[in-house]
């Protein structure tokens, strides 16, 4: 292919694609109709999985709907329709559902399999942009995906038409979830290696400090003392306890600074009389992401772990939070 210099504006050539692309959402948006909300019930009421196929592009964006689906609650995997013939489709249970994705409705590989589809009592969806194809017409419910041109110049590359069809794998998938009141929590369980899964997942208490790594003093303990407890256990401040490991403060580096600037002698003043009383504090039980939360909102970078007596039992800081991938 003879490459030539053409002065384009490749910004305008963009802008134009994504105008396409947008007017082919609106027009499936303006078509959806009970099939949608059928299609919905039938994947809802699936005893088994959800069977995708798709050839070719159609295929890719079966894969990643069959992903979607899968990753929010509702049991799939993808099926190419070529193997399927040779051997794949007996993957394809009476249980399951079969969500078929071909813009034209007409693809060979998945009309073949039409047949033994129906001989199963498979129910049967099909995404397609042709309501009068054979795939639609065979199809239990039929969700309208077309669109009115393609974004490629040529007409030939699908692109609005694969767009089409992604967003409303999208939609069927969202509003499954919305509909089995799938929760936030439930994601992280399918995604426990990725950074939302530690945010979801991980405790305060799987990442805290704790026995002799938490610093801190008694309420008659002296200034140095305390510093010599905060080099000690290098967290950024020490809890201030009494006898029976109450939390009384908490005495921070941010709490040193203004201390310094008062000229307080650190030999003799008791860290009782410095510290910050109280101070903000977190549970073990609680999730690593709360814990991060509670130190956004105060614009603090350390707590303190305390049980439902009030005793010290850890701590934690924004470093620890960064460590463990939470933040």
């Amino acid at each position: 292919m003879t490459q030539t210099k053409h002065p384009h504006n490749f910004k305008t050539l963009g802008m134009a694609v994504l105008d396409i692309e947008i007017q082919a959402l609106e027009h499936i948006k303006s078509r959806l109709d009970d099939g949608f909300a059928r299609a919905c019930e039938l994947m809802l009421g699936c005893k088994g999985r959800i069977v995708v196929l798709g050839m070719g592009k159609s295929g890719h964006i079966g894969g990643k709907v069959a992903a979607t689906l899968a990753s929010t609650g509702t049991p799939a995997f993808f099926v190419h329709p070529g193997e399927a013939s040779h051997g794949d489709l007996g993957m394809i249970t009476t249980q399951d559902v079969v969500l078929a994705f071909s813009n034209s409705g007409e693809t060979d590989e998945i009309r073949m399999l039409l047949p033994v589809i129906k001989r199963r009592g498979v129910p049967l969806i099909a995404l397609t942009g042709r309501p009068h194809s054979t795939l639609a017409t065979s199809a239990d419910v039929h969700v309208y995906v077309g669109v009115e041109k393609e974004a490629c110049p040529l007409g030939l590359a699908p692109t609005a038409s694969t767009t089409s069809a992604l967003a409303m794998g999208d939609a069927l998938a969202v509003a499954l979830l919305e509909a089995r009141g799938f929760t936030a929590e439930d994601f992280a369980l399918s995604h426990p290696a990725g950074a939302l899964g530690r945010r979801l997942l991980l405790h305060v208490e799987q990442i805290m400090h704790a026995g002799d790594d938490v610093p801190k003093v008694l309420a008659h303990a002296t200034l140095k003392d305390a510093l010599i407890e905060m080099s000690r256990k290098r967290l950024g401040m020490t809890a201030i306890v009494d006898s029976n490991d109450q939390l009384l403060g908490i005495f921070t580096d941010g709490d040193l600074r203004r201390t310094l600037e008062k000229n307080i002698d650190m030999h003799n003043t008791k860290i009782a009389d410095v510290m910050t009383k109280g101070g903000k504090t977190t549970r073990a039980k609680l999730l690593a992401a709360e814990a991060m939360r509670t130190m956004e909102e105060f614009s603090i970078s350390q707590l303190i772990v305390t049980d439902d007596q009030q005793r010290v039992v850890g701590a934690i800081n924004m470093h620890d939070l960064l460590k463990a991938g939470v933040v």
